[in-house]
């Protein structure tokens, strides 16, 4: 038997823990795959391929007067690197529960955790899509489930109904407001948002004055993945999704939610970049005529700029923006 969109029912419960468990103990535990692997080495993200994130985001700070940047999942602090390079005068620092590379530049600061207050930008790239969250599903009896999973095997299990006493109401809430699945056919499965809004909710808290920016691919109301949107990647490829902390695990954000949870606005990243002066047009045949060097410089920056704001790519990842007015606030 297969549920109408190809999927297994699931067994009954097992001793297995919650998604959100197995997820968090394969991502940050004490051998969690990001206390020991580099993002940069399993997937490529728009801080990767050159500076001109850096360079928009520096725009940014400028405009708005901000004199810090603190990078919230910072990787191996490629972005913050880049930032140093570009402005060092700037005050900058990475929020990691890696150890701090050896090669980072010693004036951008470490830390395993949030500073209390932030007054500049606080940028997360692609953090929101690893903060582990609970799954559900729809059963074969139409009652919507908490999933569970064996983090050794990959093997899924119903755990109580998400509406259950005991089960944390704001889940069965956040799904009614955010991702309904009363109704929906058995195997429609989703992601439960609420970790990643208080996640995020926390980090525009503490920003005194400025922005905060969360940068991440997602979906809103309007395009929900059925069958939810769990994956793994492990050196550069998508792999079978487990949760035994050899590989990424990752899943969309719904930033429609996040947004709301933290006073934000949602943007795409080609308009966010647009905006911020990033412009793929190709330069003229005569500039290679004129200045060889200054055509090639200027093609390579096309190619990149168009590499961040491409459809189908870079260029549909969201930006949830808070704070100071938003992207175009003083960038006329």
């Amino acid at each position: 038997m297969v549920t109408s969109l190809g999927m297994p029912p699931l067994p009954p419960r097992t001793d297995a823990p919650s998604w959100r468990t197995a997820w968090d103990r394969a991502l940050y535990g004490p051998d969690g795959f990001y206390r020991r692997h580099a993002p940069a080495d399993h997937f490529r993200t728009a801080v990767h391929g050159s500076d001109l994130m850096a360079r928009a985001l520096l725009r940014l700070v400028e405009a708005h007067d901000l004199d810090t940047v603190v990078d919230v999942g910072a990787g191996r602090g490629e972005l913050l690197a880049a930032l140093h390079r570009l402005s060092p005068e700037l005050e900058l620092l990475a929020v990691e529960v890696a150890p701090r590379p050896a090669t980072l530049p010693p004036p951008i600061a470490w830390s395993p955790v949030l500073p209390e207050s932030v007054d500049g930008l606080v940028i997360a790239h692609e953090w929101l899509d690893n903060i582990p969250c609970h799954v559900a599903a729809v059963d074969d009896k139409g009652d919507v489930r908490v999933v569970h999973v064996d983090p050794s095997t990959g093997q899924e299990s119903y755990g109580h109904r998400v509406s259950t006493p005991g089960v944390p109401p704001s889940m069965s809430e956040w799904l009614e407001q955010w991702w309904p699945l009363e109704g929906r056919e058995p195997g429609t499965r989703a992601e439960i948002g609420t970790s990643r809004d208080l996640a995020w909710a926390d980090v525009v808290r503490r920003v005194e004055r400025g922005l905060a920016i969360a940068v991440d691919y997602g979906h809103t109301m309007e395009s929900r993945p059925a069958e939810g949107s769990l994956r793994s990647y492990l050196e550069g490829r998508q792999v079978p999704v487990l949760p035994d902390g050899s590989r990424d695990v990752t899943a969309h954000v719904a930033v429609d939610s996040v947004a709301a949870a933290a006073g934000g606005t949602v943007t795409t990243q080609r308009d966010a970049l647009q905006a911020l002066g990033i412009d793929s047009s190709r330069p003229t045949l005569a500039l290679a005529s004129t200045d060889p060097a200054a055509y090639v410089g200027a093609l390579s920056g096309a190619a990149a700029a168009a590499d961040l704001t491409a459809a189908d790519g870079f260029g549909d990842f969201y930006w949830v923006v808070s704070g100071a007015g938003g992207i175009s606030a003083k960038l006329g």
